[in-house]
């Protein structure tokens, strides 16, 4: 199977249509394999890309002079721009919540949930850590898709936006707050996207949602998940756990960061070699891996669904694509990096080097990771049980993938990741 490679095209940051397929071909060059993109319809009175208002058109933002009212045909035709570079493509489906000031709210008032007095809810989250932390978002009516009396058709609806957008050009989605939205629905969305094109794949974000939500769509007929191995510093055993507890339900995709998320280049301060460590992480830690657009460049200012525009591209003299290039076509080669497998722990978590092994049948290998950011560690090969004749493998800062020998003693560089295969 084909390593899930993706890489996020923002569409506030990367312009009009006419300039995602130069974006498309960088991250082809880079080995990317997927390109997914947030909504790109047309907003409400908020301007985020999640507070969709219309379906059907897109975003005015997004048209280049001259396109159709709808811009419809235009999305079609850089989809297909997207498929002659040999990329998928992937939409945010965004099904649990509409804009508050979307037509629907009034055409179908029995889609939507309503609070005490009568008035369309507006949705919430909790906070995981501290329940007394709730986000309510104002500009969005949140559809009631587990009990609405019109449910037939409200489900319908779906069913044909999702065939909609697959015949456009689409091969998959991205399930926003998957969690949120009830099994069987999911469910019957897959099998009908499947009778489009039965290679259409479904990613569930489920960031931020309880174990128990996320068992909740082992059924759902979705592909990956998304895993939260960006949080983990090699110190406690929380994240092994996550990805054994994923895996049961379904393979997980990585990232180093994301749209919702700050910039990694402005949370470790520039330390180049730590955002590469965060990267070769996420591409050993699960079967998917995906990078947000000006994370190859080092870009700091984070992505806003509402704010970011073109002009917001940075200058940084930062350029890291050799090594994502070389990251992605190890991923590729590599069979256990390309799949879930099982992880366990071969060493102490307190200690400066960190290692453990990934399995996948008969396929394995080992991780060695300098939890040092600044200074060299070494490692003692008889600390661990090493494979027979085993060899190692390094990513150097431009990509290249050097193999060797491994006896004795191993110096790894700040933040360095190595693989003993």
């Amino acid at each position: 199977m084909e390593a899930v490679l993706i890489y996020n095209l923002f569409p506030r940051l990367a312009g009009s249509l006419d300039q995602w397929p130069d974006h498309a071909m960088r991250a082809r060059d880079m080995g990317f394999n997927w390109i997914y993109l947030n909504p790109v319809t047309y907003p409400g009175f908020s301007g985020s890309l999640y507070a969709v208002k219309d379906y059907y058109r897109l975003c005015p933002d997004f048209l280049p002079a001259g396109s159709s009212p709808s811009g419809i045909d235009e999305l079609g035709g850089v989809l297909e721009k997207f498929r002659s570079l040999g990329l998928k493509t992937a939409m945010d489906l965004v099904i649990n919540h509409t804009a508050v000031d979307s037509p629907l709210v009034a055409e179908h008032p029995d889609w939507f949930a309503r609070d005490p007095d009568g008035q369309v809810a507006n949705p919430s989250a909790i906070d995981p850590a501290d329940a007394r932390n709730v986000t309510v978002w104002g500009d969005l009516a949140e559809i009631d898709n587990a009990a609405s009396p019109d449910r037939d058709n409200l489900w319908n609806y779906w069913k044909d936006l999702t065939s909609f957008y697959l015949e456009l050009g689409f091969q998959g989605f991205r399930c926003d707050a998957a969690y949120k939205v009830p099994a069987e629905l999911w469910r019957e969305l897959a099998g009908e996207a499947r009778r489009v094109n039965p290679q259409a794949t479904f990613f569930a974000e489920t960031l931020g949602c309880r174990i128990e939500e996320v068992e909740s769509l082992e059924d759902a007929g979705l592909d990956y998940l998304f895993n939260s191995s960006k949080y983990w510093n090699f110190d406690a055993p929380w994240a092994l756990e996550q990805h054994e507890s994923f895996g049961a339900i379904r393979p997980s995709v990585s990232f180093p960061e994301s749209h919702d998320t700050p910039r990694l280049m402005a949370e470790v301060d520039g330390n180049l070699a730590a955002v590469r460590q965060r990267y070769l992480l996420a591409a050993v830690f699960s079967a998917g891996l995906m990078m947000p657009i000006g994370f190859e460049f080092g870009f700091r200012k984070p992505l806003h669904v509402v704010e970011s525009t073109p002009d917001d591209w940075e200058e940084t003299g930062v350029d890291l694509s050799g090594f994502i290039r070389g990251v992605n076509r190890l991923k590729s080669d590599i069979p256990v990096l390309g799949v879930e497998g099982h992880f366990r722990p071969l060493m102490p978590y307190d200690r400066p080097v960190f290692a453990l092994e990934k399995t996948h049948g008969s396929d394995r290998l080992q991780v060695l990771i300098n939890k040092d950011w600044s200074q060299s560690q070494t490692f003692q090969s008889d600390q661990i049980e090493l494979f027979p004749n085993a060899g190692l493998c390094r990513v150097t800062p431009d990509g290249e993938i050097h193999k060797a020998s491994l006896s004795g003693e191993v110096l790894l560089e700040p933040a360095e990741i190595a693989l003993v295969f």
